[in-house]
Formats: structure tokens, sequence, C-alpha cells
């Protein structure tokens, strides 16, 4: 599987597809090229572009250098975008969505799509528990993730907890 290197040293393992205008699809925070809508997606879109989906960082065949960072995530889309020629439009979906509105800031993007971006806001916004970054922060320190992924989609989410095979 090719891979590129992101400025921290991070491999980022993608695949590439079609012919066409450039395209970079990113996944939401428990997806990637094994797992997620992006594959059927691709399968569509590469009859009229050239498709780019990956492996986010700490996922599936990409490294996962540490301390994570957002900004990380950026360097790894634009890492991405040097195997292309010109300018790439980005195409997001949940926590995806933001990395690529945010990378559209400092990189040379043509287009930007997002779906369900994961913005709570306007008076029925779920009110986030005050100490949510510090918990996630500590369960992921302490090398306890499955309860990470708990905490984010029961706490912070709102997944119901009637959903024993998640939470």
């Amino acid at each position: 599987m090719p891979e590129v290197i992101s400025r921290d040293g991070t491999r980022v393992a993608y695949e590439k597809s079609g012919r066409g205008p450039v395209v970079i699809l990113i996944d939401g925070a428990f997806c990637g090229l094994e797992f997620g809508p992006m594959k059927k997606l691709a399968a569509e879109l590469e009859k009229n572009l050239t498709v780019i989906r990956y492996d986010r960082r700490a996922r599936g065949a990409s490294g996962d250098t540490k301390p994570y960072a957002v900004q990380r995530e950026i360097e790894d889309i634009e890492a991405l975008m040097g195997t292309a020629a010109g300018r790439v439009a980005l195409y997001g979906v949940s926590s995806g969505a933001v990395l690529a509105m945010l990378a559209t800031v400092s990189l040379p993007v043509s287009k930007l799509a997002m779906y369900e971006p994961p913005f709570m806001v306007g008076p029925h916004a779920r009110k986030l528990p005050p100490d949510h970054t510090a918990v996630l922060t500590r369960l992921i320190a302490e090398g306890r993730r499955g309860d990470a992924v708990k905490y984010y989609l029961g706490d912070i989410i709102g997944v119901p907890r009637l959903m024993p095979f998640v939470l």
C-alpha cells in the first residue's frame, strides 16, 4: 500500500484510484480504508475523479506519532495533497469534515464538501461535561482507549446506553 510521510515523520497509508480532478476523502474518527462509507463513495467518484482515501493517523496501516494534535492531521492532508498536481477538493464526514474545513485555512483547496460535522450549536445543543477534554486526555494517556471511546460516545456524543454492544 502506498504511503506518504507527514511533517512529523508519521506514515500515512492511502489508496488512489480513478482519473480526473483530485478529491481527498476524509473519514470520521472511527473509520478507515477498510471500514466506513468512503469505500463505496470512492467507487462511484472514481468514474470521473481521482480519489484519494487514507487511514487517518493511529488507524489501519498509518502510524501514530505522539503527541496527538489536530494540526498534525492537517499536515497529513498536506502530505497527501503532495501526491497530486495542483489544487485538490476535500470531502469530509463527521470529524473528517472538521479536518477538511480547517485544512482550507492553510492549504490550497479548490472545493470543500462536508457531511455531518459534529458542531453542537444553538438552543438545543448538547451540553458537554465541563471536564470532557481532561477526562478524554487522561483516559488516553492511561492507555484506556476502550474507556475513552465509551466516554466519548456516551457522555459527549450522547449515544444511548441502550446500545450495550457499543457502550
